[in-house]
């Protein structure tokens, strides 16, 4: 026996959706504005055997939106190795499931990586749906070079690990996007101008959403702005490339470090001078530690 028709709503009527071909389709859904879902994610939706949602309380909203009536069950990081045998078992069977985060792409700061990797591996044809994405949202809206670009995802939460991995980004020459914890905003910012130099920046927050707010500045601008401002919401921040530097000649590098000796410890001495000239922080901590012993033999 066929499975019942199911019907949906797209463009002001009644549409049907016809049962999509056997496989997992990874369907982005809106970040904010549910406007922004595609004519073609609302019929793959609508037509799947199953959808597979971080949040099924959370995907009702869009789903009753447009009257779509498809059975969703929870995948999400804390029941992933629970339910991805459970999918994989209904997708070898021939079946199609659909995967949706709580907004925007799936797999992008979200789970299904291992979902998607597994279904490949076992020959299960892989479905992209494309969409909605916070990250280029940010980017185009940010003004900043697009060209080549970098998402780094979430930063550590931890203040020293935040700080070396800035430190192992400040010389990529690209556009560098986070997402952020509202927070954490004004300190990741603060630790981003320390270690990155203070370059332009961008603060997206709640994009597609009522209170949508771009906010364009130095990152020690913005730091200083939402050290005194409460952030809230989704936020994304973009970072600009770092400016092109002459090369520093070491004996110049060695008699600044020696400057800075005077007042700061060689860690501080070392992020000031890695952030100036686009040097790696530990080569320039290297350095500041031999002076150091120099000084005190």
């Amino acid at each position: 026996m066929g499975r019942e028709v199911r019907n949906y709503v797209a463009l002001g009527g009644s549409a049907t959706a016809p049962k999509p071909a056997p496989g997992l389709y990874i369907a982005a859904t809106p970040i904010g504005h549910l406007g922004d879902i595609t004519l073609r994610a609302l019929e793959i939706l609508a037509g799947v055997d199953l959808i597979l949602a971080e949040d099924t309380r959370h995907s009702r909203r869009l789903m009753d939106h447009y009257a779509i009536t498809t059975p969703m069950s929870p995948y999400h990081e804390h029941n992933a190795e629970r339910a991805r045998p459970q999918a994989l078992a209904r997708l070898a069977e021939g079946q199609s499931l659909a995967l949706i985060s709580d907004a925007g792409t799936p797999l992008i700061s979200d789970p299904g990586y291992k979902l998607v990797v597994e279904a490949a591996r076992s020959g299960i044809p892989v479905f992209p749906v494309p969409g909605p994405s916070a990250l280029l949202a940010a980017l185009v809206a940010a003004g900043l070079p697009t060209d080549r670009f970098l998402f780094e995802g979430f930063l550590p939460a931890k203040t020293e690990a935040r700080r070396t991995r800035l430190n192992a980004l400040a010389g990529v020459n690209v556009t560098l996007v986070f997402y952020e914890a509202p927070q954490r905003l004004a300190a990741s910012l603060q630790d981003m101008a320390a270690e990155l130099g203070d370059r332009p920046g961008c603060v997206a927050r709640e994009l597609t959403k009522m209170h949508e707010d771009v906010r364009r500045a130095s990152l020690q601008e913005l730091a200083v702005l939402y050290e005194a401002q409460e952030a809230r919401g989704e936020i994304v921040v973009v970072v600009a490339p770092p400016p092109p530097r002459p090369a520093v000649a070491e004996g110049d590098l060695r008699r600044e470090l020696e400057g800075l000796l005077s007042t700061h410890g060689a860690k501080d001495a070392s992020a000031i001078l890695a952030a100036r000239h686009g040097r790696p922080r530990r080569d320039i901590y290297a350095l500041a530690l031999e002076l150091s012993r120099g000084r005190s033999s």
